[in-house]
């Protein structure tokens, strides 16, 4: 997909964290986004206070950019800003994609038909084939999935975040990194390829949420020609989504990873066109 050939929309986003710490302490943040096919990153602007004593960067195992540093002990914010121009087009919807055999997939994609640490699919291969295993296979069985948990799986912000997708299926309650990580597990159970993803979701074209905004998670499948968006959390195409990093799942590609004592005091997410 070309920006150019379908219209495009410019997205400000970004967030400022603030942390308390009782020592100096390594952080490390996935939230500067690679570009890729649909998504430029137009403005970047970063600051730090204190200014951390050390700072680089790399790129791991899946792709996505990571910052390191070493934070001062005290508190210590970070102020993140992006402009990104993304396509205008809602989330793509291809019905007639078919389900890749496991023996004919890419090499690469092999290892998201796999368990991982919030992901355990092998735990969902006979609830997965019980719920879907009559569904056509490729897209309409990764809809009927999304369809099942946005009925049947409450949204339940506060509802804690550190659970994995089998805890989140047995209480019926989930915030948004919940549904990604069941979408993921009950695709690789049924042998689709199904990596998690991170990012930012603007609120375009609809009622405007009363609770302030964050991070969004939600999930791609590979069928057909390669990786494609579903989101079980709202379930509807959306447009403006400002992708971060993909990995196995949260544990690959947290926003903020961090060492030793230290705590999250406040954090402010914006997402918004413009």
């Amino acid at each position: 997909m070309s920006l150019s050939s379908q219209g495009t929309r410019r997205i400000r986003v970004g967030c400022e964290l603030t942390y308390n710490l009782p020592l100096a302490a390594p952080l490390m943040f996935a939230l500067e986004p690679l570009e890729h096919p649909g998504q430029r990153v137009l403005q970047t602007h970063q600051s730090f206070e204190p200014r951390p004593e050390t700072f680089s960067t790399y790129q791991d195992n899946y792709g996505n950019r990571i910052w390191r540093l070493l934070a001062p002990a005290g508190e210590f914010r970070l102020h993140h800003d992006m402009v990104v121009e993304v396509s205008a087009a809602l989330d793509a919807v291809y019905p007639e994609l078919r389900k890749i055999p496991v023996q004919d997939l890419p090499s690469e994609v092999i290892v998201y038909t796999l368990p991982s640490r919030y992901c355990p699919s092998d735990l969902f291969i006979a609830e997965a084939w019980a719920l879907f295993g009559h569904v056509t296979d490729g897209w309409p069985q990764v809809q009927a999935i999304c369809d099942w948990l946005h009925t049947h799986i409450e949204y339940s912000p506060g509802s804690g975040s550190s659970t994995s997708a089998l805890e989140a299926f047995q209480k019926k309650r989930a915030v948004c990194r919940d549904f990604a990580h069941l979408g993921v597990s009950f695709c690789r159970a049924l042998s689709i390829p199904a990596r998690y993803v991170c990012g930012y979701l603007p609120e375009i074209g609809i009622e405007p949420d009363a609770s302030p905004m964050d991070f969004h998670a939600w999930f791609e499948a590979y069928l057909g020609d390669g990786w494609h968006t579903f989101d079980a959390r709202h379930n509807t195409p959306r447009t403006g989504r400002v992708l971060i990093a993909t990995g196995r799942d949260a544990a690959d590609v947290a926003f903020s990873t961090i060492y030793g004592a230290t705590q999250l005091i406040s954090i402010w997410v914006w997402a918004e066109e413009g």
